[in-house]
Parts: structure tokens; C-alpha cells; sequence
């Protein structure tokens, strides 16, 4: 049986990919189990300084599988899909959600724990828990209104409306929209970029932003100085490799 979530990794990028295409990677408990087990080896792999998440085939995935919601799908604990994506967000590696064709719903959920989202123009995203008479329980009310504002949001959650990538860039949804037939090297582009800095700079910023995200100004500023945490191990290489270079 293939795996329904696998990895690769290259020169210090770990791509994941939801992997059940035949299925548009409608997201099942066992796809959710496999995501999990990879997050938890990637918060101690220290090899790794980003990550991308992706979907294979013709789209990122088309949301939670109806099927499994309806036989009544068995989790290993209350809140079990939240905490996995929780744990996906506070990762030490910057993570990019990388969309093309569908992303709704379940899917938008799990895009959203990413640091950001870069779009192929191809993709399409929304939350149509209100379609089928549903509420979010995996983060949607929590993350899309910090993403794109509350009114915006609501619109959003109230309508069930489908966007396209170029209103997911115009609202803040999306970071960036990249040709389909350019969106693999854009990626990687990308992730090279985020790889070519520190990461220690990188988890530490994490940390910060995720530590003062909705404070008032004042207390955010004690906080990045009380709480800072300082020089990387790699400050001083990296000095000098620029100071040689001149």
C-alpha cells in the first residue's frame, strides 16, 4: 500500500506530499496520522531548515473526506486533527504550503498552518463548512480571520464562495501566484532562498511571532527584548564567509 503522505528531502528541504490523487487527497484520519508521524520527525531533524507541503496530482487536496465524515470517523483523541496541525505550525522549519488546483475547506486548514501559502494560478480555495452544515474544528476560525482580517473572513466562511488565486493574493490569503507551468522551480526557488539563511534565525523568529502575535505594540517590544534570544552558533561563519568574499 503507498504511503498516503510521503517525504523527500534534498540538501535540506523536506517536501511532503499529500499523496492519495485518486482521491483529489481528500483528507482521511489515516492521511492525518501519516502527516503527524512526519511532523513529529521533522521537529528533531536538524538537517532540515525548511519544509514544503504539497499535494499530488491534479490538486492539493479537495478538503476532509466526506465519506469518513459521514461513517462517523474514529480519532485517537477530541481535537486530535487541531493539535496535529498545531503541532505542523509551530514546527522550527519555516513551512510553505504549496497550492495548485483545489483547496477547500479541510485543505484550507491545512494550508493555513503553514507560514504562508504560495499559489500556482491554477488553484482555487474555500471554506464550505456552512455548505454542508458543518463548523470548523481543525483551526479555520482562528487562522483564516488572522490571515485575511474578520470581515473578510466571514465573507468567506458566510458564502462558501470559491476564489481563485488571484483574489487569494489580493485578499492575503495567498503570499504569491506563480504560473502553473513555472511552480515546481518557483518553490524550490523559494525554499532555497529560506535555506541560504540561519535557522537558527528562523525557529527563533517563529518563536517570536508566535509569542507576540496580537499583542499591543508596547508589551511586543518588551518582549522581543526581554525575551531575546540572542546570537546563533553560525553568526560567526557567516561573518566571516561575507568579510572573505570582499
Amino acid at each position: 500500500m503507498s504511503a498516503l503522505v510521503t517525504r523527500e528531502d534534498k540538501d535540506g528541504l523536506a517536501l511532503l506530499t499529500l499523496n492519495r490523487p485518486d482521491k483529489l487527497n481528500s483528507l482521511t484520519v489515516g492521511m492525518f496520522r501519516e502527516l503527524r508521524a512526519h511532523v513529529i520527525a521533522l521537529k528533531k531533524d536538524e538537517t532540515i531548515g525548511c519544509v514544503v507541503l504539497r499535494g499530488a496530482g491534479r490538486c492539493f487536496s479537495a478538503g476532509h473526506d466526506l465519506g469518513d465524515i459521514a461513517e462517523g470517523e474514529k480519532v485517537p483523541s477530541p481535537g486530535w486533527h487541531s493539535e496535529t496541525l498545531r503541532m505542523l505550525e509551530t514546527l522550527p522549519q519555516p513551512v510553505i504550503a504549496a497550492v495548485h488546483g483545489h483547496c477547500y475547506t479541510g485543505a484550507l486548514e491545512v494550508a493555513l498552518a503553514a507560514d504562508f501559502i504560495i499559489a500556482a494560478d491554477t488553484a482555487k480555495f474555500g471554506d464550505t463548512h456552512a455548505k454542508w452544515a458543518l463548523t470548523p474544528i481543525w483551526g479555520m476560525s482562528q487562522r483564516l480571520p488572522r490571515r485575511v482580517g474578520v470581515a473578510t473572513a466571514k465573507r468567506l466562511m458566510f458564502t462558501a464562495e470559491m476564489i481563485d488565486a488571484a483574489e487569494a493574493l489580493r485578499i492575503g490569503l495567498a503570499e504569491q501566484v506563480v504560473a502553473a507551468d513555472g511552480f515546481d522551480a518557483a518553490i524550490d526557488a523559494l525554499a532555497r532562498q529560506i535555506l541560504a539563511n540561519s535557522p537558527f534565525s528562523h525557529a527563533a523568529n517563529k518563536r517570536l511571532l508566535e509569542a507576540t502575535d496580537a499583542r499591543d505594540m508596547d508589551s511586543g517590544l518588551q518582549w522581543e527584548i526581554l525575551r531575546n534570544e540572542g546570537v546563533g552558533p553560525d553568526m560567526q561563519a557567516r561573518i566571516g564567509a561575507f568579510m572573505r568574499k570582499d
